[in-house]
Formats: structure tokens, sequence, C-alpha cells
């Protein structure tokens, strides 16, 4: 009964929460509009598609800006729990999502200009309809090299968090290990895009497996949350 109470334990499923509310705005639309709005290569129809379903994009947009934000009070609840096991790497995680967050929210900025441009706005008319739709191809593939750029970022941060969940004595070591994996797999593949281009579907396949350790971290931070701690430790989070 002392378990189910202890404010260590609720600090831990609330970051759960937030882990997993976070993750869900920010990959629905990552996923969402690459497969069912935009056409590799074809500029016209991804505009078609994207002015017919206008109100989903501009709400995928909502939902990748509210899941960076849902990122800091995340990063900010992980650091509540893990503080008093090393405020070095606590901070360091800290600064690492910090840098992120502020990427990934400029980055939203490409959307909305694709979405100018296929508007047609007065200041405009100088571009005809298939200029305007492939320079809004151009932000759009912006706004994917933008989520390459965050992804370094949003790797790094694993590795002390990671670092910190096998320090911890009340997290398993077990998921410490697969979040510094998970953050290694994340920065190869964002180096691999922007350097080995060619390489990156080998590499993705490679990655893929390893990138599942958030997926574990945040479900043991959801049901299970932390085993009773030492005293210290439990004083420092308090």
């Amino acid at each position: 009964m002392l378990d189910s109470v202890s404010p260590t334990r609720k600090t831990a499923r609330r970051a759960g929460a937030l882990y997993l509310l976070s993750a869900a705005a920010a990959g629905v639309p990552l996923l969402y509009v690459p497969s069912a709005l935009i056409v590799s290569g074809n500029a016209s129809a991804t505009a078609h598609n994207i002015l017919a379903s206008e109100i989903v994009f501009r709400a995928c947009m909502v939902s990748e800006l509210t899941g960076a934000i849902l990122f800091v009070f995340l990063v900010r609840t992980l650091y509540r729990l893990l503080n008093g096991v090393d405020t070095k790497y606590a901070s360091l995680m800290v600064t690492l999502v910090l840098i992120s967050v502020p990427i990934t929210c400029l980055n939203v900025l490409n959307d909305v200009a694709a979405l100018t441009l296929l508007h047609g706005a007065t200041f405009l008319s100088a571009f005809d309809t298939a200029q305007r739709d492939s320079l809004a191809m151009l932000f759009l593939g912006l706004h994917g090299d933008g989520i390459t750029i965050a992804s370094i970022f949003n790797g790094l941060w694993l590795v002390p968090f990671g670092i910190l969940v096998m320090r911890s004595g009340f997290l398993p070591r077990i998921l410490g290990i697969l979040l510094i994996a998970d953050g290694c797999a994340l920065v190869t593949v964002s180096f691999t895009a922007l350097l080995l281009p060619g390489y990156l579907d080998v590499v993705n396949r490679v990655a893929i497996i390893p990138e599942l350790g958030e997926l574990w971290m945040m479900a043991w931070l959801l049901i299970k949350g932390v085993r009773e701690q030492p005293l210290p430790v439990a004083a420092a989070v308090s």
C-alpha cells in the first residue's frame, strides 16, 4: 500500500504518461503526413492532397508542436525523478532536450510556408501554380531534413538518460542499456541521412530494433513505476 502512494512512484508514472502523450502527439503527424499526403516526386498531387485535407494537415502541425511542448514537461519530470542519482547527467539530459525542442518548433514553419504557397497569396502572383507547388514541395522536404537534425539531439539525450537509469537502483539496468542503444541508433541514422543517404535504407533496417528502447522505458514507467529507492535518493527527489 505504501508503494502505491510513494511520491517517487507517482513521479515515475507521471513521466510515463507524459512520455506516451509526447510520443503520440509528435509521432502521428510524422507518420501520417509523409505516407498519406506527400507523393514522392509529384508536387501537383501532393498539393492536391494537402489542400483537400487541409484541416488534417493543420492539425498535424499543432500536434507536432504539442508533442514538443509535452517533451519539455517530460524532461522536467524525469529531472525530478533522477536528479538525486547524478546531477551532472540529469542536467545534461535536460540541456539536450531543450536544444531539440526549438528546432522542432521552428521546423513547423516549413509546413506553414508550404501552405502559404499552396494558397497562392497575392504577393505570390509572380509564380504560377506549378512553381508554387514545387516550392511547397521544397519546404515539405526541408521539414523532413529538420526532423533529421532534431533527431540527433533526440538521440543524444537518451545517453545521459540511460546512464541515470542504470545508476538509479530503482529502475532496471537493462532499460538504461536499451535507452543508450536507442540513442546511438537515432544519431547513427541521422548522420547517415546527412552524410551517406544512399545507405539510409540499410541503416534504418539495422537500427529498427534498438530504436524500440524508448518504448520499453515508457511502458515500464507507466505500468511498474519504480522500485522503492534508498533514503538518500528519495530525499533528493523529494
